[in-house]
């Protein structure tokens, strides 16, 4: 709302800020007002007339004061952070960049999280972060929604920034806790909002499929004391069966278009999983066809990583193992690579080597609940090779 109105990020967070600092001094002693989301937006935007006028403004910015004078209500028609998501989409900045100033701007997530998911070095993110955000306040009024001209020209890196959000809160890359529920809520919400606004879009509705059909296991990924459990160990009477069968529904309308992409391959395995009763019943075969596909769309080693998964489930761990190998150079010391080549070690009969890369995999990774999951199945290994 405080970006649509005045048009700068920048100012619009410091505003934020500021009443959000008013809001901890004064609702503890006044009281929390019945629509504390309008009490924020009215204390931000008198925040941004003070600062615009202290900073004697230039023209433009005295425009955007006059514009302010009328307050808008929480029940505008216009969805405010599909509105910013879209802006920091903006087509002046690089793909990379907008996607990672959406990150950090709609999703909340903080620079080392949005450094880790791009593989990337916590100051580079803080350096391509600064300069998104330098580029967006010398544009003139970059956000609005754009017209259905611009859509094609930014739907690429705002289905990148809703997958990559929606990513961190099923499965949070730092903290103790396995997942970030609203990070996730709030991720399949705006998805659902920019479906309604491209109906008809394979990729935008593959992306909606492929995050109902994850966000359907989350009732069952953790356990009573918080703990993470494997896809394996789930218990799949706990998923969420209207979320399947909607997911299911759209990826299928989806492939039938015949454009196919990488969210659309996503949300087919990930249909593929859900339809199956059980890790051993799963069609490992058709997963390990889909995996071939999206690694040659992609390119993307993660995708390696799990097509190796595939690949020994239908070929056995040695063959898994091999593939495995071709990924040292390409994601070196990561802990994931770790964590499946100790999984596939242990397939194999190797016990000792397996618990050795899952020690490993327990230093690299930032979850705390990832840690605890990987500590407990090296102690279970080490507890078979006792004497």
């Amino acid at each position: 709302m405080l970006v649509r109105r005045c048009g700068d990020l920048a100012d619009a967070q410091d505003a934020l800020q500021d009443a959000l600092l008013a809001a901890a001094t004064q609702w503890p002693e006044q009281g929390v007002p019945d629509n504390p989301r309008a009490w924020l937006i009215v204390v931000g935007q008198h925040k941004l007339v003070d600062r615009y006028r202290s900073e004697d403004a230039r023209r433009r910015r005295e425009e955007v004061l006059a514009a302010m004078e009328t307050v808008e209500t929480a029940a505008s028609g216009h969805d405010d952070s599909l509105l910013l998501l879209f802006g920091c989409c903006h087509p002046a900045l690089s793909p990379a960049s907008a996607v990672a100033l959406t990150l950090r701007s709609v999703g909340g997530l903080t620079t080392a999280e949005i450094a880790r998911a791009f593989l990337v070095p916590e100051p580079t993110m803080a350096q391509r972060l600064s300069r998104a955000r330098r580029t967006l306040r010398e544009l003139d009024g970059p956000f609005r929604m754009p017209s259905a001209d611009e859509y094609a020209e930014r739907l690429r890196a705002v289905l990148r920034v809703l997958y990559l959000m929606f990513n961190e809160g099923y499965a949070s890359t730092t903290g103790p806790t396995v997942a970030r529920a609203d990070l996730a809520v709030e991720a399949l919400r705006l998805t659902r909002s920019l479906h309604a606004s491209l109906p008809d879009d394979p990729e935008v509705t593959g992306l909606l499929a492929l995050v109902l059909l994850t966000d359907a296991r989350r009732p069952a990924r953790t356990g009573p004391h918080g703990e993470l459990v494997s896809l394996a160990d789930q218990d799949r009477a706990l998923w969420d069966r209207v979320m399947v069968d909607e997911g299911v529904a759209l990826v299928e309308d989806a492939l039938a278009r015949g454009a196919v992409g990488e969210y659309q391959l996503q949300a087919a395995i990930a249909a593929v999983h859900d339809e199956a009763p059980s890790t051993d019943a799963t069609d490992w075969p058709q997963l390990l066809a889909l995996y071939g596909l999206l690694e040659r769309m992609t390119g993307n080693p993660m995708v390696t990583l799990n097509r190796a998964v595939a690949l020994a489930m239908v070929d056995g761990p040695d063959a898994g193992l091999a593939l495995l190998a071709t990924l040292d150079d390409r994601l070196p010391g990561h802990h994931r690579l770790a964590a499946v080549r100790g999984h596939l070690l242990e397939r194999a009969g190797r016990p000792q080597e397996a618990a050795e890369q899952l020690l490993q995999a327990s230093h690299g990774t930032t979850s705390l609940a990832e840690r605890d999951y990987l500590r407990v199945q090296v102690a279970r290994l080490r507890r078979g090779l006792a004497p």
